[in-house]
């Protein structure tokens, strides 16, 4: 995916089992944030650094959308853990992942195996206007604000 494309439209549900898709979240600056794993300490550290800035991500007309091969399950206790507002998608299929261009081979310490690349897309009128393709986890929320002002 490039800056300039139209998003891919999508189809999962998010952790209360509702079934969204890109068209839920029409009007509004949606920040998805693909993340490998919950309860994982640099996932956990980049949703609390949202977290603790959500007041201000939402005054900024955001809406923030964590998304992850976890199921419906895994989201709610991550999120009770944690304290999170902001809306999870499971993406148990890979469909989106794959469709975001984020499901990919990776390498840790020699073992091969796919999964996700921590990546967050800026979309806005069904157009991604910005990709954050080097998270910094422990202040994410203010890289997001950032390339949404800049925009």
């Amino acid at each position: 995916m490039e800056v300039g494309e139209e998003a891919p439209d999508f189809k999962v549900n998010n952790s209360q089992g509702e079934r969204k898709s890109l068209k839920d979240y029409k009007g509004k600056t949606l920040v998805l944030y693909f993340y490998p794993r919950d309860d994982t300490p640099g996932c956990t550290k980049q949703a609390c650094s949202i977290r603790d800035d959500y007041a201000k991500l939402k005054k900024a007309g955001i809406q923030v959308v964590g998304v992850s091969m976890d199921d419906q399950e895994s989201h709610q206790k991550f999120a009770k853990k944690y304290g999170l507002a902001f809306e999870l998608l499971s993406d148990t299929t890979k469909e989106m992942s794959k469709k975001y261009g984020v499901y990919v081979k990776k390498n840790m310490y020699g073992n091969i195996r796919w999964g996700i690349k921590r990546t967050t897309f800026i979309i806005k009128d069904g157009i991604i206007r910005d990709i954050i393709k080097t998270v910094d986890v422990n202040d994410h929320a203010s890289q997001i604000l950032e390339k949404v002002k800049a925009l």
